[in-house]
């Protein structure tokens, strides 16, 4: 019986990562009383009893819970060490980054814009379809649940105007996922971002314009992505792409769209599921050596 701590398991990525694991008979969760859920000794205690744990915490309270933690495999699901050399970055599904994921103690769960963005443009990087220095471009749409506990009420509870529509933001180009983006992907120049908020609870759809291929790009990625949560292939609604179609599931669909000359990549998959807890239960998997799809919505 594998014993499993979740360090912050009040917020959204905590709460679904613990009524997951709740039904698996292979694992033991270690629990800590309302009261104790914030003191420092209690939680190194119980981290220090687990074989994993992980930390849905701010990024400093990571990082100060990623410091007090001994040989406890740790999986990180704040932006606090997703571009460390030291960390495994947790997308499975890139070449070689299974084993590495299956070695470590330190893994780093992927942010959920970066997870489209990266499963799109990572392959087409190795392949040299998408050069370094390229400029690209991104837009991600993202359901509100995205934003937390504190979006979650906000949408859930008011009447305003202005969250009627999708609203965009990180307009500065500083949006906190832009690094990982990057040096996963090896990018020399950062692309320009758009991320989308909107007014339906969980689905993203991320999307990536690249022009004159010299490649036949669908042929990449049905070779690319064989084995784990990624799948390359995409149906449409009558000429339209719904960002919520997978809403409650933990797979990433692929797609490839466009002219031949203008393309357009899309990806679809849910920002609480691949981008978030589904991904790291996956990587527990991987950790564990058992199936990663173990526990995930796969349809």
């Amino acid at each position: 019986m594998v014993k499993v701590f979740i360090d912050g398991s009040s917020g959204t990525t905590g709460l679904r990562i613990h009524d997951r694991l709740q039904a698996r008979d292979d694992i033991e969760l270690i629990r800590l009383p309302d009261s104790l859920r914030k003191d420092a000794a209690s939680r190194k205690e119980a981290m220090d009893k687990a074989d994993i744990a992980f930390l849905c915490l701010p990024d400093q309270a990571a990082i100060e819970a990623a410091d007090m933690a001994g040989d406890t495999v740790i999986i990180d699901t704040s932006t606090a060490h997703r571009t460390s050399d030291a960390w495994a970055y947790g997308f499975s599904e890139l070449k070689g980054y299974r084993e590495k994921i299956a070695k470590s103690t330190r893994i780093a769960n992927p942010g959920c814009h970066a997870s489209g963005f990266i499963a799109l443009v990572a392959p087409l990087v190795e392949a040299g379809v998408v050069k370094k220095n390229d400029r690209l471009t991104c837009t991600s749409l993202t359901g509100y649940s995205g934003g937390g506990k504190k979006m979650i009420e906000q949408y859930q509870g008011c009447d305003d105007v202005y969250l009627r529509a999708p609203r965009m933001y990180g307009l500065t180009q500083k949006h906190k996922h832009i690094p990982e983006m990057m040096k996963v992907c090896g990018l020399e120049e950062q692309p320009a971002f758009c991320p989308i908020v909107a007014p339906y609870y969980s689905g993203m759809e991320v999307t990536v314009p690249i022009f004159d291929p010299d490649a036949d790009v669908a042929e990449i990625y049905g070779k690319y992505y064989k084995d784990g949560m990624v799948r390359f292939g995409m149906k449409d609604e009558e000429g339209f792409l719904t960002a919520i179609s997978m809403s409650g599931k933990d797979t990433m669909e692929i797609g490839v769209y466009g002219n031949g000359k203008n393309v357009l990549l899309v990806a679809r998959f849910d920002n609480l599921g691949k981008g978030a807890s589904g991904a790291a239960i996956q990587n527990m998997n991987i950790v564990m050596g058992v199936d990663e799809t173990l526990g995930l919505i796969k349809e």
